[in-house]
């Protein structure tokens, strides 16, 4: 490590150590380790899930509900009303929980999957994105105000350990193949972070180009590249995460943000929110090789304040739910729920 790096790390008060070395230890094992996302392909659920009513959870942070959409017949079953700003619904790592993160109520809410009702609401500082570690043993704040990674119990959701972060912002979060270290975005710092899973120490911070605004983040299928949206510079970073350097950037479109990878992994969707339109990066020659846009469907502002309309591939607007088709982008129907 050269003394100017030491250096810069007791200046911000953030130590940085050096990079995780072999995988996570107690991870599950990858099943495919070309294809992290192999157990994504469809019809292909978990034995625990496979009884559970389809449904889709939307958090409306305006009115702190959630709406329950019937993804079969596109009709909205029930809204939920739930704590201050609700702003992800994630499942427990066993996958027969549903949490909502309240962001402004400090709290999370459980909910049941099969059922569909609510449960207990538990006090939990800054929620406003949750990931869990690959082995299970934690579930992972991201305390974006409070610019902490805060490591729970995930059971009692009690806090094990707190990670300060050096950028403002931190938002959204990939781990490696191998589960050794993680890549968390930081959206109001144009900058990301390193993180050593296991140590739960910093490895590495670096600030992207024209002082972006990161969002999302995904790791290849493969794990040979990690793709970053921007959604100041309107488009994707493509980074070698080993090496953590960027390698190139891929324009997409306005307000880049939400990055969802495609059921057959030859795909990365990325959500311009800003000008209404979906981008597919081909992962096997890393350039666009469609775009589709919708009509009359954009969001213009970004911020806490406006993050009623998360991005996601069936793109929304305003108080419409539109779900379009995986293949051509067609819209083939919505549904209304609250702001």
């Amino acid at each position: 490590m050269s003394r100017l790096l030491i250096a810069a790390a007791l200046l911000t008060g953030f130590a940085i150590y050096t990079a995780a070395q072999g995988p996570l230890p107690g991870m599950p094992p990858v099943l495919n380790p070309k294809d992290v996302y192999a157990a994504d392909t469809p019809n292909n659920l978990s034995a625990t899930v496979k009884g559970f009513p389809a449904r889709v959870y939307v958090p409306n942070t305006i009115s702190n509900t959630v709406t329950v959409i019937d993804p079969a017949t596109f009709k909205v079953i029930e809204t939920l009303k739930v704590g201050h700003q609700p702003q992800h619904v994630v499942p427990s790592w066993d996958l027969k929980t549903l949490w909502v993160l309240n962001d402004l109520g400090n709290s999370l809410t459980k909910l049941d999957p099969v059922t569909g009702k609510l449960g207990e609401t538990i006090p939990v500082d800054d929620p406003y994105n949750m990931y869990y570690t690959p082995d299970g043993k934690f579930a992972m704040v991201v305390a974006e105000q409070q610019q902490h990674l805060n490591f729970l119990d995930p059971v009692t959701m009690k806090v094990k350990n707190s990670v300060g972060v050096p950028c403002k912002g931190v938002d959204h979060v990939d781990f490696s193949v191998d589960g050794s270290y993680f890549i968390a975005s930081c959206e109001f710092a144009g900058a990301l972070i390193k993180v050593d899973t296991a140590k739960q120490k910093l490895i590495s911070k670096i600030e992207l180009p024209e002082m972006g605004m990161p969002q999302d983040v995904k790791i290849a299928p493969d794990g040979g590249a990690w793709y970053i949206a921007d959604m100041k510079n309107n488009g994707v970073h493509v980074l070698d995460g080993d090496k953590f350097v960027q390698t190139a950037f891929i324009p997409t479109g306005k307000g880049a943000h939400g990055l969802y990878v495609s059921r057959d992994s030859k795909y990365l969707y990325v959500a311009n929110r800003g000008e209404g339109s979906i981008s597919l990066i081909d992962f096997a020659t890393r350039k666009v090789a469609k775009k589709w846009t919708f009509p009359g469907r954009r969001q213009s502002g970004h911020g806490r304040g406006f993050r009623r309309w998360q991005s996601t591939v069936a793109l929304r607007a305003l108080q419409r739910r539109s779900l379009c088709h995986r293949h051509s982008g067609r819209e083939v129907a919505g549904a209304h729920s609250g702001g």
